[in-house]
């Protein structure tokens, strides 16, 4: 088992000790919204591992000049694209198992609301609930 990296556990002054950064750097990040750690009780900060990652690398990108806005959006379309990334993985396995449980002529069918139903080969819809559109692999 290893560390978890989102688990909050460091205070202000090792997380700036990691990054190698002054303390009130940190307090200017977080200001900024660049990197947003965790608050304890009394308003207190606590830093992860991921947090002393993301701050060594708004140090790198800073070094290279890139403005601490510039940062700031890399950071936030980093953050899309890792969410996108996983959206994308979830609904491939969906689609596998989808495609695991059909025969490979699936059917569907229209609901009121709009929405899509699968049904079973020779299977109709019901009146209640769902219409009466059927499409079956680019046939009506």
């Amino acid at each position: 088992m290893g560390i978890d990296l989102t688990a909050p556990i460091f205070v202000i002054s090792v997380a700036a000790e990691l990054a190698d950064m002054h303390p009130q750097t940190l307090r200017q990040y977080d200001r900024l919204g660049i990197v947003r750690p965790l608050r304890q009780a009394g308003r207190q900060r606590r830093y992860s591992q991921r947090d002393v990652n993301i701050l060594r690398e708004v140090q790198r990108l800073s070094q290279e000049g890139v403005s601490l806005e510039g940062i700031r959006r890399i950071l936030e379309l980093e953050n899309q694209v890792a969410a996108l990334r996983s959206r994308v993985s979830e609904l491939a396995e969906e689609l596998s198992q989808m495609r695991s449980t059909t025969d490979g002529s699936r059917v569907f069918a229209a609901g009121l609301a709009g929405d899509v139903v699968t049904l079973a080969r020779g299977q109709r819809p019901r009146a209640r609930g769902q219409s009466l559109v059927i499409w079956r692999g680019g046939q009506r």
